[in-house]
């Protein structure tokens, strides 16, 4: 069943067209992934779907039962407010109401004319308060915030000093609180470190109603999407599955909608020559024929349907100017301190040539400042590191600050390279989307994108054999993060990167370094990988951790058990002992009657007993064997 339908929507700003011809129903238990280029019209949907723009087409209409939550890319913009007070911002109807009560309540304390009126709509405003909830909202906020993961400190702490994970946590808390069933997520994952995607990863994948996600974050919505929308060229186009099926069928669709493109043309052409064939015969009957053909070329013109062009996207390449040595970067026992404020020690790295390797870790544990320490921008307290011979280093610093603000695009790249022609330079520029006069934006007036676009351009042209990259795929948009996959798969120099892009990790990492306060730990191979070698980690530590638990109620039980075996194979012996003695006597009584001359001399009596010796000394054996086996299994144990 719809939940909501969507019906040819259109909205544009001054003659801009965003989108258009919008048209999709969302069913109950979507989990929808919704993708394109930056600037294609992704959040101005969702802002229409929430009511903040109107359409200038067509409409939505929610199901009867839908309540639609929306967490916006931006989130939480007073950060002095307390986390529980924007939590409890979901309530302010209620809260409104609470208010109104309070002043009545003052009002009618000083007793006026009009205290009947003024009593009769207290008791009515106090009775709808407590049926929608207003005496119970505080503490459903503040137990949702404790689910959530914040300890009871930090529910009342100003929003600036949450992390990015607990920042987003507080806008979950609000949809929750909300009861929303559909929810909009705009780049929901943008400043989590990774443990805070996994947890919302676990979170949506539990969730029972439906949601729409724009995400850049190719992993995030390979792991929670099942249905996949794509925004480009102003439209929208839907696929089944997530992203990387998403990739495959709309590769799969472009190469199709060619083919039929091309072979039309080809039969188009077939028939203009049949045409022009039959114009050089110039009979009458020619031009029957002609204007049968002509048909058959309108009709197929008339569906013939051109495969739309691709959105710009970069496409560039990394190379090394020089091969630098086989050990490109070692450190031993790194550690940094500011003040009393120790952020990790112990961290040993080795980094041989053509390496691409990956430093991972939550935020705030370090990873930058350890980049730092290498470029010589911070001095470590403790370590040493070095780097191999002949090794040049390009930097991507994800704060976007080694950009000259006074400068434009063109002078950032030709003051760098001034042995270039300005035609190499804006050749280059074109490559990463600057183009025409775009090459003399001032680099202050760029946006995160663009600054990053830069940024890679830079990094090109420096040819450096070993890059430092710091969270390189922020700002770019899905496009653009492929092609610098593209461009680092076959750079033949050596990578060491920062980066919270599980994707990007997966199809380029040889190893992993994981970094905590207490050091780094290496990890072989990618993040898949990674994930494997640590989840067996984690379940090695709760098997000991529950073996040590145990361990001395087992200790007391096992050596009841083993007294109380030990108690059991001794009694075994005694009763085993008696009854080889037991035997034996029987042997003897039955060899005493076959000696008397009246039984000697009656064959079926001789038969009879001689058979029961039989079985006497076949019973003795067996006894014998097993007062053996009880011996050596007291022995063995200390008790014989």
């Amino acid at each position: 069943m719809a939940i909501l339908t969507v019906n040819n929507i259109k909205k544009m700003f001054g003659t801009d067209t965003i989108i258009q011809d919008i048209t999709f129903e969302v069913q109950k238990g979507d989990r929808i992934g919704l993708v394109g280029i930056n600037g294609s019209g992704k959040t101005t949907l969702f802002k229409v779907l929430n009511g903040e723009y109107s359409a200038d087409e067509g409409s939505f209409t929610p199901a009867r039962d839908t309540s639609i939550g929306y967490m916006e890319q931006h989130v939480c913009r007073d950060m002095e407010k307390p986390a529980f007070d924007e939590v409890m911002t979901v309530f302010a109807p209620l809260l409104k109401m609470e208010a109104e009560i309070e002043r009545l309540t003052a009002e009618i304390a000083a007793v006026p004319e009009n205290i009947d009126a003024l009593i009769e709509k207290q008791t009515e405003l106090n009775d709808r308060f407590i049926a929608d909830g207003g005496l119970t909202c505080r503490n459903r906020a503040r137990s949702t915030l404790i689910g959530l993961g914040f300890a009871p400190e930090q529910i009342y702490a100003p929003i600036g000093v949450l992390s990015g994970g607990q920042k987003a946590k507080i806008q979950l808390a609000k949809m929750l609180l909300g009861e929303s069933n559909l929810l909009l997520l705009d780049e929901p994952t943008n400043h989590l470190d990774i443990p805070s995607v996994e947890w919302l990863e676990d979170f949506l994948k539990n969730y029972s109603g439906s949601y729409i996600v724009i995400s850049h974050d190719r992993y995030f919505l390979d792991a929670v999407t099942n249905r996949t929308f794509e925004i480009e060229n102003t439209r929208l186009t839907e696929y089944k599955g997530n992203y990387t099926r998403f990739l495959h069928q709309k590769e799969e669709n472009r190469v199709a909608m060619q083919r039929v493109y091309d072979n039309t043309q080809r039969e188009i052409k077939r028939i203009e020559g049949i045409i022009e064939q039959q114009k050089r015969f110039n009979q009458e009957r020619n031009y029957v024929t002609i204007a049968s053909k002509q048909k058959s070329i309108d009709r197929l013109e008339a569906t013939l349907q051109k495969p739309e062009d691709e959105p710009d996207t970069i496409r560039f390449q990394f190379k090394a100017s020089q091969r630098g040595g086989n050990d490109v970067l070692m450190a031993e026992d790194l550690a940094l301190q500011f003040g009393e404020n120790r952020l990790f020690q112990n961290v040993n790295l080795e980094i041989k040539r053509g390496e691409k390797v990956f430093l991972i870790g939550p935020n705030g544990c370090g990873k930058t400042s350890l980049l730092k320490i290498l470029l010589d921008i911070y001095k470590e307290t403790a370590g040493e590191h070095r780097f191999g011979a002949n090794i040049d280093i390009g930097y991507y610093d994800q704060a976007q600050g080694n950009l000259d603000e006074s400068k434009t695009v063109i002078d950032e790249i030709w003051d760098l390279h001034p042995y270039m022609t300005q035609t190499q330079v804006r050749s280059a520029l074109a490559v990463f989307l600057f183009k025409g006069e775009d090459v003399y934006k001032p680099v202050k007036g760029l946006s995160g994108g663009e600054r990053a676009r830069v940024l890679l351009l830079k990094l090109m042209l420096s040819k450096a054999n070993l890059l430092i990259l710091d969270e390189p795929t922020n700002h770019l948009d899905i496009g653009s993060c492929e092609a610098l996959e593209n461009a680092l798969l076959g750079y033949d120099g050596t990578l060491f990167v920062v980066s919270h892009d599980r994707y990007l990790i997966n199809k380029l990492a040889d190893k992993i370094y994981y970094l905590d306060p207490t050091g780094t730990t290496l990890y072989l191979g990618n993040y898949d990988a990674y994930l494997e070698a640590r989840q067996q980690k984690e379940a090695a530590a709760e098997a000991a951790a529950s073996l040590e638990a145990t361990a001395k109620p087992n200790a007391y039980r096992q050596k009841k058990e083993r007294a109380s075996e030990i108690r059991k194979k001794k009694a075994a012996l005694s009763k085993c002992e008696r009854d080889i003695e037991a035997t034996e006597l029987e042997i003897e009584a039955l060899n005493e009657k076959l000696l008397d001359p009246e039984i000697a001399s009656d064959y079926e009596q001789t038969l009879d007993i001689t058979n029961q010796i039989a079985a006497c000394k076949e019973q003795s054996d067996a006894l014998m064997n097993e007062w053996t086996a009880l011996n050596i299994w007291l022995e063995e144990n200390g008790e014989a």
